[in-house]
């Protein structure tokens, strides 16, 4: 890093470990002062005005005066070699950047791409049965075939056992952790960890020294589930992690698969009921999931001129139509990112759109043209 980097990243510190400022008024702090810097030089009635920050926030943005421990953290990350992430930059996950609560600032450690063409996240108990450590096993190796990245939280149970079996079958693995990436926790991970950064990462939101709290977990979750194009739950209690993080999933707009298992088996309940529920939808093998994901769809793009006509549509639908077009199937993440829109009003133009009889919705939240 030369000096202005430096200093830039000592700013986005600073606006990261800002008392009382989340990701979203982080984020309008930005917008507003035009600039990371700029929000520590903006006068106190100009801070105010911002939505979501006021008199107190302004008060505490203008006297925050940490920056010894921001230079801690700065020389730990340049000494340990942590890529810092943060939400404006080109190597932040592109998926994550569309959840409104997502962390402005990530550390990362590792060579895995958090940007691969396909992500799934693994989660379940950390009291896993030989049922569901057998499944994950045989899971992984069947959907090596299409080698996605597979995330989890490098937790004892189903955690753990995805990354190792993401590592004996050759797939890249990341775990995203509740604390800082001075420590591993639990310590009888460590050695995983330290393979997992010749094939995958380590990545956290939390700078080092930070102790794996209780409050850190349920944060921890949402980066499990926005990172990813798809949960899978292979065994769950009626309460944990897991169903968690399922829901944050649910919120993203992103497909949630849960693995059934006996009824009277009490870490197959979870499951269960998040079938009952339609919140995840039911799934036995690997092959499911790459059907659900349409991982096996190999149509060519169908280039439709009569869609080129956008005299009938708003701007923005002109911006979607083209972007399918352009690719003929897409995500709603990545018709988010390609047209700069939020997912929240993608899925509102995408809805009116397939009541136009314009676009056709898919399995895995994926949407073509109506050719």
């Amino acid at each position: 890093m030369d000096k202005t980097d430096d200093e830039q990243l000592i700013y986005k510190l600073a606006l990261h470990l800002l008392p009382g400022i989340g990701p979203v008024s982080a984020r309008n702090l930005v917008s507003y002062c035009g600039g990371v810097k700029e929000i520590f030089h903006t006068r106190k009635s100009d801070l105010q005005r911002i939505p979501f920050i006021g008199t107190e926030r302004a008060k505490e943005i203008l006297k925050y005066k940490n920056f010894n421990k921001i230079q801690e953290e700065l020389d730990h990350i340049k000494r340990n070699k942590i890529e810092t992430l943060f939400y404006l930059d080109k190597n932040y996950p592109q998926r994550l950047r569309n959840c409104e609560d997502a962390p402005i600032l990530l550390f990362y450690k590792g060579n895995a791409d958090l940007n691969s063409e396909k992500i799934i996240s693994i989660v379940g108990t950390r009291h896993i049965t030989s049922y569901g450590k057998e499944f994950t096993e045989k899971f992984v190796k069947e959907i090596s075939e299409y080698r996605p990245l597979i995330i989890s939280g490098l937790a004892y149970g189903v955690d753990i056992q995805a990354h190792k079996s993401s590592l004996k079958y050759g797939l890249p693995t990341v775990g995203v952790v509740a604390h800082g990436l001075d420590k591993m926790y639990p310590a009888d991970n460590a050695s995983t960890a330290e393979k997992m950064l010749l094939n995958g990462g380590l990545l956290t939101e939390y700078i080092h020294g930070t102790k794996p709290e209780r409050d850190n977990f349920p944060a921890r979750n949402r980066i499990v589930a926005g990172l990813s194009d798809a949960v899978i739950v292979i065994e769950s209690a009626t309460r944990g992690g897991a169903l968690i993080t399922a829901e944050i999933a649910n919120s993203y707009n992103r497909d949630v698969f849960a693995l059934p298992g006996r009824i009277n088996d009490l870490y197959s309940k979870g499951c269960h009921a998040l079938i009952k529920q339609n919140k995840a939808m039911i799934f036995e093998s690997a092959a499911d999931i790459a059907d659900a994901m349409n991982w096996n769809q190999k149509e060519k793009p169908i280039i439709n001129k009569q869609m080129m006509l956008f005299e009938d549509y708003l701007p923005e639908e002109q911006l979607i139509i083209q972007a399918l077009n352009q690719k003929n199937l897409l995500s709603i993440d990545e018709i988010a990112l390609t047209s700069l829109m939020p997912v929240s009003k993608v899925s509102s133009i995408l809805l009116k759109l397939e009541f136009a009889g314009v676009l056709v919705p898919l399995p895995g939240k994926v949407f073509k043209l109506n050719h």
